[in-house]
């Protein structure tokens, strides 16, 4: 069997087949999206993509972000312990190669038609592809395989990935949803007392303001507001490895079409608030959000935007609701679960790659918070 790597710098240099093969079960690995993300990368960010073929056809793809944080501050508070790591990011990571998706949750890097290939040989293949790409587009002082499920993590157990550290942070939180839930009013009757009257007390607070979805020219018209919104809440995460364009939200819209929604709360005129989704093969993927830093507790916005999310996802009838890694616990007050993934992380300095796990627990701690279960039966 002949096999063959083929690396591409654009979406449009991706092969015909490409959405057919690699793109048929997830919408972030398809042209399309690709292309939305290269028209609207982030400043720090560069990406580009490799090809698998086995006998001349195509049978896997692969997605890679560069990153450099070198212009990129990657702990944002205004505290002693911060401007350290920033420091240290700075000085032994100044740029990062990422086999997956910096911006989503979730193992989105990669797919492989595994009726031609075994699990083993793909993951060969990627390593395959690491080497490759860091000769031939860039060598980065790390590499990090990013988002993986703990049963295909297992496959690199093997002595010839030694030298790749497993990390795990934070979970995905994930809700299902569940079959019988043919309105919100279903979701909301199996909810607990506790969290029903939880669930209602936010939607009065909620009074006065309206939410619709947005359209192309809608986004355009309010690009600088929803930036604004956005980077409220990107700036006051403790880390962010990433800002991103102005005009990013469009370019979403443009390439997605309508698998991509953005929803705006708005008082008035003004806009006030906005989550965005992605609608993917009955999955949605929660993308990011924003909200007026004055309003957001008195009018309890974000766990208003958690409840409409599920509402719109019932709606959809759609299967599950990918909350992603923040605010776990929030997220689990209306029903969200968490999931186990982990990582890969190999510094390229052999000495730095000793202490790479310590370095890891340092910068990036686990947070501790209280699962909740919201319905009756749980």
């Amino acid at each position: 069997m002949l096999r063959q790597l083929k690396i591409y710098r654009k979406a449009a240099e991706l092969p015909e087949s490409w959405n057919s093969t690699v793109g048929t079960q997830n919408i972030l690995l398809t042209r399309e999206y690709f292309s939305a993300l290269e028209d609207s990368v982030p400043d720090n960010m560069n990406c580009c993509f490799a090809g698998f073929f086995l006998n001349g056809e195509l049978i896997g793809g692969v997605l890679f972000q560069y990153l450099d944080f070198r212009r990129h501050s990657t702990f944002r508070k205004d505290e002693i312990s911060y401007s350290i790591r920033n420091f240290l990011t700075r000085k032994f990571s100044r740029n990062v190669m990422i086999l997956g998706n910096n911006m989503l949750t979730g193992q989105n890097g990669f797919h492989f038609d595994l009726s031609r290939i075994s699990v083993d040989e793909a993951v060969s293949w990627l390593i395959e592809a690491v080497h490759s790409i860091q000769k031939l587009v860039g060598r980065t002082s790390v590499v990090i395989f990013k988002d993986y499920r703990p049963d295909f993590a297992a496959f690199f157990n093997q002595e010839s990935y030694r030298h790749y550290h497993r990390f795990s942070v934070q979970p995905n939180m994930i809700l299902h949803l569940r079959s019988d839930w043919r309105s919100f009013g279903d979701y909301l009757n199996d909810l607990s007392k506790k969290y029903r009257a939880r669930a209602k007390t936010a939607r009065k607070k909620l009074e006065g303001i309206h939410a619709e979805e947005l359209d192309l020219q809608q986004i355009r018209n309010l690009r600088t507001r929803i930036i604004e919104l956005y980077h409220y809440v990107a700036e006051n995460a403790p880390f962010n490895t990433f800002f991103l364009s102005d005009h990013h939200f469009e370019s979403m819209k443009e390439h997605l079409a309508d698998n991509f929604r953005i929803f705006g709360y708005f008082s008035g005129d003004e806009l006030i608030g906005f989550y965005t989704l992605i609608l993917n093969h009955g999955d949605i993927d929660t993308y990011f959000l924003g909200y007026d830093k004055d309003l957001q507790k008195s009018r309890q916005l974000y766990l208003n935007m958690l409840l409409d999310m599920v509402e719109f996802g019932i709606r959809q009838h759609c299967k599950r609701i990918i909350f992603g890694r923040t605010a776990l616990e929030i997220k689990s007050t209306v029903g969200a679960v968490p999931v186990e993934i982990v990582g890969l992380i190999r510094h390229n300095h052999p000495v730095v790659n000793l202490f790479v796990e310590k370095a890891l627990s340092s910068v990036s701690p686990k947070m501790e918070w209280i699962q909740r279960n919201p319905f009756k039966d749980d």
